[in-house]
């Protein structure tokens, strides 16, 4: 799975470096052992972006991109799409979204997002957002995609703020960007993805992957 997100990740030409960050020794040894860039962090990181903090301490960049190893449908397209609003001098942290499935608006595992016109996240929840209260049937889901884009500052006081109220809650750690008064604008893209935190996940992977290749 690893091999397929970092691939992915590396065919995208406006990265400069794909660096896998792990805590994990036997993850760290596969990357080497297949000649793939790679730094052991701490088992301490709470969320990704604080494992994408610790990497930039020692690894300088203007903008730092979250892609998670249980990613395995990533694209170049998506990386794209979530760099595309960092070339406005005022976004500060973007991420991505997808309209939703039929069947994954009532899943808490989906998270759903709302953002204004200009692409704003507004809120990110487990819960069905926006509430259909009349049952017209017309509520514009959109799922949120896990993966992040920041420039080094906004990182920076990520780390150093304390987990919020509200990111506890659902836990969902972008709300710390929103509850601190850091905007994230969201970017969609029509392409979905699965990440891989349960076996059926697993199962639906494979059979995807497996038909891409028939």
């Amino acid at each position: 799975m690893i091999q397929w997100v970092y691939n992915a990740a590396r065919a995208c030409s406006q990265l400069d470096d794909v660096v896998i960050a792990t805590d994990s020794e036997e993850v760290l040894a596969l990357a080497r052992q297949r000649g793939w860039s790679a730094t052991l962090t701490s088992p301490a990181c709470a969320s990704g972006s604080d494992r994408v903090y610790e990497v930039s301490r020692r690894i300088p960049a203007a903008i730092y991109v979250n892609i998670q190893g249980d990613e395995p449908l990533l694209r170049p397209e998506h990386l794209d799409a979530l760099l595309r609003p960092l070339a406005r001098a005022e976004v500060q942290v973007s991420t991505l979204s997808t309209p939703c499935k039929p069947e994954e608006v009532h899943n808490p595992n989906a998270v759903k997002v709302v953002t204004s016109p200009d692409g704003r996240a507004l809120y990110f929840s487990r819960a069905t957002i926006p509430y259909d209260r009349d049952g017209a049937g017309n509520a514009p889901y959109q799922k949120h995609l896990g993966l992040y884009a920041y420039r080094s500052d906004a990182l920076q006081r990520f780390a150093q703020l304390p987990p919020s109220q509200l990111e506890t809650i659902e836990r969902l750690e972008q709300l710390r960007f929103l509850e601190n008064g850091i905007d994230v604008f969201v970017e969609s893209t029509p392409y979905d993805t699965i990440g891989v935190d349960t076996e059926d996940d697993l199962l639906a992977v494979e059979a995807l992957l497996s038909s891409a290749r028939s």
